[in-house]
């Protein structure tokens, strides 16, 4: 009998013409599709103790070959896992859910080993055996608890609860003074193989905080924990008090950085808007100078155009040459009031004095 591989388990096979949904074929082992109500659970899985089993019935194993068939719905494939499950993750519940879908009908018991198995052979737990056992219970993949579970599978407990196949991983386990735990297991044909999650496990999160102790201790006692529910020392009490202080002190001076730069930057920006706005306003105000005040501007039109009627204004045109001219009578010669005689005249004007002189004699002689 040729126990299932993890290969073929996430093995699936596609093909063109699209048979199923999504291409998928008979061959990828997707179950049917089910009602929505029975894709999640309401109540968390029973304990193995709180389950009636009908022993009337005779116990026989089925073979691999038959359980790949698929079974009768009432008679599925009954598969056991155990483990401590501490911190349980999603490693735990990968695990399980490989282990559920071996077959196409799979009754998944889980079994869970109690604090004092667990500490004698493995070491300190984080969470207690009930604390652990309610973690499993609230697994989607699993349908039955087994609590205080052996620590090595004996053919008593097997048959008990009537198990065909144990799922693990296949790494060898060793523990209990045995190089594999599960080596009788895997002689009789009985073992199915899951494979491990990478990068996750209860190790793994206790060296997380373990490694980050500081950073955790300050967090809880933020919350409100005391230093004597955290094994905290009165000195590094104070200490992480101080810590967080200056972390709070640390934030804010980088808050007023970001927000200072960002200030910056904004007057960075608008003083670039400025500096653009007033280049174009000064290229509009040299353009308007120019056509006002330069060698071309309106300005000096406007005075060419003032001069010239100034000219104008001030010289009329002169009558043409080809006018007849009229003769000028002669101005009378002015005469002082009260006085009968002539005022007294420049040398220059004698000429004319006598000139009026002697047009008023004669005309006192034609008188």
């Amino acid at each position: 009998m040729e126990p299932p591989t993890s290969s073929r388990l996430n093995s699936r096979k596609r093909r063109k013409d699209g048979s199923g949904p999504n291409g998928a074929t008979e061959l990828d082992g997707i179950p049917p599709k089910m009602s929505r109500r029975s894709l999640g659970l309401k109540e968390p899985a029973p304990f193995s103790d709180e389950v009636e089993i009908d022993y009337s019935k005779p116990y026989i194993r089925v073979t691999y070959e038959e359980a790949m068939r698929g079974t009768p719905l009432d008679r599925p494939v009954r598969v056991y896992a155990d483990g401590i499950f501490d911190l349980f993750h999603s490693g735990h519940a990968r695990a399980l859910m490989q282990a559920k879908n071996l077959f196409p009908n799979t009754y998944l018991i889980v079994g869970v080993c109690s604090d004092e198995l667990t500490h004698n052979f493995k070491g300190f737990t984080v969470m207690n055996e009930n604390e652990r056992y309610d973690a499993v219970q609230h697994c989607r993949y699993v349908d039955e608890v087994v609590r205080n579970a052996p620590w090595t599978l004996t053919p008593e407990f097997l048959a008990e609860h009537r198990i065909d196949f144990v799922a693990h991983d296949d790494i060898p386990y060793s523990s209990a003074g045995s190089d594999d735990v599960y080596k009788h297991i895997k002689e009789a044909g009985m073992f199915a193989p899951t494979q491990r999650t990478e990068g996750i496990s209860t190790s793994d999160i206790i060296t997380r905080i373990v490694r980050d102790y500081d950073v955790y201790a300050r967090r809880n006692l933020q919350r409100g924990y005391t230093a004597k529910e955290l094994n905290v020392s009165f000195i590094n009490e104070k200490k992480y008090h101080l810590q967080e202080r200056v972390d709070k002190v640390k934030k804010r001076v980088k808050d007023v950085e970001e927000k200072s730069k960002e200030f910056v930057q904004k007057v960075e920006e608008k003083s670039i808007d400025l500096i653009q706005k007033w280049e174009e306003k000064s290229r509009e105000f040299i353009g308007n100078f120019l056509e006002m005040f330069g060698p071309e501007g309106a300005l000096k039109h406007m005075l060419k155009e003032g001069k010239g009627r100034m000219l104008q204004a001030i010289s009329p045109k002169q009558s043409p040459s080809s006018s007849p001219t009229h003769d000028r009578s002669p101005s009378p010669s002015f005469r002082w009031p009260f006085s009968t005689k002539t005022p007294p005249s420049s040398p220059a004007n004698r000429s004319r004095n006598e000139s009026a002189v002697t047009y008023d004699i004669s005309e006192d002689e034609e008188d």
